[in-house]
Parts: structure tokens; C-alpha cells; sequence
């Protein structure tokens, strides 16, 4: 005490003891982010620091070969590399993507956007920035390391379509895995840049083909100089698949469609192997294997031509006076005709006070079902069409296997549409007409196939009402033969006698004779499916642009014990029997030249 005053400190300890509370708190905040550091996210800093001196290096597997069914390779691989960027390694990236652009001649500015594409993942991963290096550019990187010390180059087996285009639709093609995709694991453990199967056999047996890859540890300097291995696993390389096409008919397929737009399918009609399917305009794959550019994908997939459609499985078309072959077997199995009932064609009839007309102006006169058939005369189809009902029509169009899937195997197959009442009511909201009865008796209306359909369905009565099962996979002890218990349930008699029509359209100058083939039998069904009204169509004859018919053709051969079904359908081809029939006509041909000589 000094003057008898007493000093008062209370403010300065209540300062103190806030002090020690920020420091305390502090302190307490520092101990829990070290806790979360060292205990919580110690696996996620080892991994960063182990990147530092450790760099793994993945050993893609060999993706496994897809071969025809004599062992042609269709696909194969091939040693390329790549260039890729390490993150972790750059002092600066947009330095990096200039100084990389002038090394690799590339715009810079592709390089931001495949880097900044997979930006959410760890800095030390690879990204790939460029393929198919040649061996100049791996030079040129690998003499400058110190200078791109982000820059590495890596092996990859690139896959290779040996034939460019040939069986495009078929194979498939790759392209690179999402980012999303990976972080949700929808490829296993597949990581950045690498190709997944998207289409066709490629994506259907993905998990197959792909194998297992490997993986190197190695020991890196500041500037990723390799130093030592500490651990290696060698790869696994993917399954090789066998196809049942055969490269002779399916190149000859290709062949005949070249310039067209339609699909060709050829099968064997005892197991359901497809020996054959084509589709055109096409594509090479090999191009999805250097990833393309925004505006080139965008380019590809906006062709108006769609070259990247499987017409085969995925187009979907009225399937005209091919149908006519279900409305003939319908009437015989539920004893509505025989084949001795007639009807007299004039070239026109008046059906619901409403006019319908034969393709033959002239009419056919007085037609039996065997005729009936080999002229395919509308007016005995529009007949037995109003007898028969829109609900029996398509009970037996799919017994037939139409409107539904045939459970091939490549994805993305269409079901098409067989319309009843139901369907109507519910996706119209609207009554079923008999006059729309009439349309769908020779083919049109709204009634929709795909070309496999119609070829599975050739088969069906080629076997005598059994069922196969197209595919393109050949396995080992596939059967031979179908068995009965695929039977879709009709009459074999009344086949036959459906037959009997479609071999005299083949051999009795009936609309199918152009795909005669001497010695071989073939019976068959064409179809000219109206692509507009007629209406409009004379209305586009007047500006002169092209109004003709889709062009189909569907038959078998031999008469008995069938091997091949063949269908094939070109779009704005005209007349079946002139565009469709004879490129059926050369198919048959050639599959008996092979069946001679194999």
C-alpha cells in the first residue's frame, strides 16, 4: 500500500483469464486437427506422401480378342502409348499447358479441359492428355523429363478393328469411363483414361473381354526418375469371345448395302446363330479409340443419316406385305379359310364404305391362299383381316415373336409394336376402328417390326412353328437342332401350307422370283412398306423428291431341312421384289457355295 491506497487489478485478471481461454481454445482446436489429421485421414496423407517417392504405375491387361466362328480376329491389340499429366508434379498449370501444347502440338486449351475433367480426384493421378503417340513424340518427351518432370508417358494395348468398318454394329466400340462412373464403381476398378465396351459384343461382355491389370510400385526422384521396384503384379489378360458370324457372308452383306440405308440379317435357322448382321451407313470404331473432341462426338451423333443406329435390332419399320404370311397362318388356325378358300381381286374394294386397293391396279382375279401369297394380293389379305379382328392379328403376330424382344445377345434392342384395343385406349385415348383393321392386315398402320424380328420369325416357320433363339455369341456344345419345346403352338400343317405360297413367290414367278436360286429351294415373302400417305406423296412427286417404298425380303432355305433364313430390308428402295429380293437372292447364293466347299 503506498498513500493508503490499495491498487485495484481485478480488470487485468479477468483480461488474463480470457487470454488463457483463446489460448486454451486454440490449443484445443490445434490437438483435434492434429487427432483428425494422424488418426482420422492418416490414410489419405500417407498415400500423398508415399506419391511423393512411390509411383504406381498400372499394367493394363491385354482386353481379350473377339474372333468369327472359323477364328478370324475381328479386334484385336496393339502396343501404343500415351501422354498423361501428373498434378502433383506442376508448379503451375497453366504454365504446364502451354509449355506441354507446343511440346505435343496441341491446343492448349483441350489439354485445361481433359485435366480440369477429372479435377475432384487426387493430384497424383495420371490423366491422360494424348494417344498414339509416335515414336517421336515418346522421344521427345522422355529427353526432356527434367523440364515436364508432370509429364510421363505410359503403355497402353490399344485396341484395333483390324477391318475398320466391317461388322462395326456388331463389335461395338470403346470410350472412355466417366468420371462419375468411377466414383460410383461401375466398372469395378477401372480408373482415369480407361475404354469401356459401350456398344455391341464389346459392351455385352465387357466383364469378359476386360481382364484384370496389373500394377508396378516404383521408386521416384523429385523429378520422376524411376530409382527401384518395390512391388509388381502382372496382369490378367481378358477372355477372347467367338462369334457365330461368318466374315464371308457378312462382308458380302455389307457389300450389297453399301450406299443404301437398311439392315441384312442371316441366320441359321436349326440353333438361331447369326451368321450375318449388317446394317449401313456404318462407322469405324477405331475412331472411338483417340477420344474424340466435343464437336466431333457431337458431329457423329447428329449425322441425319445415324450411323451409329443397328438398323438390325433397333430399326423400326412396318414390316408391308411380309405381315401378310401372319395374317394367312392366323385365318388357318383359327379354321376361318383353307387354303382352297378364294377371293376375287378387281384392284379395288369398298370395306366400310371406304375404298382399299391392290398394288396390281389390274387386280389378280380369283385368288386361292397359295396364290394369294405368291402375288401378295391386298384385297384377299383385306378380306380375311375384317374377318379376323385386330385382337386375333396380334394374338398371332406375337406367337410369331413380333412386338416383343428376341433377347439377343447386344443391347439396346427394340420391341416394335403390335396394336389392339388396349393399346389404343391406352396410349391414344382413343377407340380402335375396324378401318385401322384393314391397314394392319397388309402391313401398315400402326404396326412396327425390327428387321431381327422378322428374321427370327422366318426362322419359326422354317422349323415348322419352333422357336430359336438368335444369337451371336458361339458357345462350346451348342445343339445343333432347336428342340420341340420352343414350339410356339400352331399347326405345323398349317405352316406348311404357308409355305407352299412362299416357295411358289420364289420359283412360280410370283413377286419373290428374284431371289430364286437354282438348286436351293428358297422360299420367300417380299414387302413394300408406304413410307407417307399417297396424298403426300404425290404431293413430293410434284417437287421431285424421293418417295419410295421401304424394300423388304424375308425367306429361308432349302424347302425342308432349312439351314439359312435370310431378311433384309432397304429403305426408300422401292418394290421388295426389285431391290430387296436380289440382295437376299446373293446371299442365298453364296451360303450355298459355302456349304458346298466347307
Amino acid at each position: 500500500m503506498r498513500n493508503g491506497i490499495y491498487e485495484d487489478i481485478s480488470p487485468i485478471l479477468r483480461r488474463a483469464r480470457v487470454s488463457f481461454l483463446v489460448v486454451g481454445a486454440a490449443f484445443l482446436l490445434l490437438v483435434l486437427y492434429l487427432w483428425k489429421m494422424q488418426i482420422l485421414d492418416y490414410k489419405k496423407y500417407w498415400e500423398m506422401s508415399e506419391a511423393n517417392r512411390i509411383r504406381e504405375v498400372i499394367l493394363p491387361a491385354q482386353r481379350g480378342l473377339i474372333k468369327d466362328r472359323t477364328g478370324n480376329v475381328l479386334a484385336t491389340n496393339i502396343a501404343a502409348f500415351q501422354a498423361a499429366v501428373v498434378r502433383e508434379d506442376s508448379r503451375d498449370m497453366e504454365d504446364s499447358y502451354r509449355r506441354i501444347a507446343g511440346l505435343l502440338e496441341m491446343d492448349a486449351e483441350v489439354i485445361r479441359e481433359r485435366v480440369e475433367k477429372y479435377r475432384s480426384f487426387p493430384v497424383f493421378y495420371p490423366i491422360v492428355i494424348k494417344d498414339d503417340l509416335d515414336d517421336k513424340e515418346v522421344a521427345r518427351i522422355e529427353s526432356r523429363r527434367r523440364e515436364f518432370p508432370e509429364l510421363i508417358v505410359q503403355a497402353e494395348p490399344k485396341r484395333s478393328y483390324l477391318n475398320a468398318t466391317f461388322a462395326a454394329h456388331v463389335l461395338g466400340y470403346l470410350q472412355e469411363i466417366s468420371p462419375e462412373e468411377i466414383r460410383q464403381g461401375t466398372y469395378g476398378g477401372r480408373g482415369l483414361g480407361d475404354l469401356v465396351g459401350r456398344t455391341g459384343i464389346e459392351r455385352e461382355y465387357e466383364s469378359e473381354l476386360v481382364g484384370a491389370s496389373g500394377r508396378d510400385l516404383k521408386i521416384v526422384d523429385s523429378t520422376g526418375r524411376y530409382k527401384d521396384t518395390v512391388l509388381s503384379e502382372d496382369p490378367v489378360d481378358g477372355h477372347d469371345i467367338q462369334l457365330t458370324l461368318d466374315s464371308r457372308l457378312q462382308a458380302k452383306a455389307e457389300e450389297l448395302l453399301e450406299g443404301r440405308e437398311g439392315a441384312v440379317v442371316v441366320m441359321d435357322t436349326r440353333n438361331g446363330r447369326l451368321l450375318a448382321l449388317a446394317s449401313f451407313p456404318t462407322f469405324d470404331p477405331n475412331k472411338f479409340i483417340n477420344r474424340f473432341t466435343p464437336d466431333e462426338w457431337m458431329d457423329l451423333i447428329n449425322n441425319p443419316s445415324h450411323p451409329l443406329e443397328n438398323r438390325a435390332l433397333r430399326g423400326l419399320y412396318a414390316p408391308g406385305s411380309i405381315f401378310k404370311l401372319v395374317m394367312a397362318l392366323a385365318a388357318l388356325e383359327t379354321n376361318l379359310i383353307t387354303e382352297r378358300t378364294s377371293y376375287y381381286c378387281s384392284g379395288s374394294i369398298l370395306i366400310y364404305n371406304h375404298p382399299f386397293n391392290c398394288w396390281f391396279a389390274g387386280g389378280h382375279g380369283q385368288m386361292d391362299l397359295t396364290n394369294a401369297i405368291r402375288n401378295s394380293c391386298n384385297i384377299y389379305f383385306y378380306q380375311l383381316g375384317k374377318r379376323l379382328g385386330i385382337e386375333t392379328i396380334a394374338e398371332y403376330a406375337r406367337k410369331l415373336g413380333l412386338g416383343q424382344l428376341t433377347n439377343i445377345d447386344l443391347k439396346g434392342e427394340y420391341a416394335g409394336l403390335v396394336p389392339n384395343r388396349e393399346w389404343k385406349r391406352r396410349v391414344r385415348n382413343a377407340p380402335w376402328y375396324p378401318g385401322e383393321t384393314i391397314s394392319v392386315a397388309i402391313g401398315q398402320g400402326p404396326l412396327l417390326v425390327t428387321p431381327l424380328q422378322i428374321a427370327t420369325m422366318t426362322a419359326t416357320l422354317a422349323n415348322r412353328g419352333k422357336r430359336v433363339q438368335p444369337h451371336l455369341r458361339l458357345a462350346e456344345g451348342e445343339r445343333p437342332i432347336i428342340q420341340s419345346r420352343d414350339s410356339i403352338g400352331v399347326s405345323s400343317e398349317n405352316i406348311e401350307r404357308v409355305i407352299r405360297g412362299m416357295w411358289m413367290a420364289a420359283n412360280r414367278q410370283g413377286t419373290a422370283r428374284a431371289a430364286r436360286v437354282e438348286g436351293f429351294e428358297v422360299c420367300g415373302k417380299t414387302g413394300s412398306t408406304q413410307v407417307v400417305s399417297r396424298k403426300t406423296a404425290e404431293r413430293l412427286g410434284e417437287s421431285r423428291r424421293e418417295t419410295k417404298t421401304h424394300s423388304w425380303f424375308t425367306g429361308f432355305a432349302p424347302r425342308t431341312d432349312s439351314r439359312v433364313a435370310v431378311t433384309v430390308i432397304v429403305e426408300h428402295g422401292g418394290m421388295g421384289g426389285s431391290t430387296a429380293a436380289p440382295v437376299a437372292r446373293e446371299l442365298f447364293r453364296l451360303f450355298q457355295e459355302l456349304q458346298n466347299h466347307d
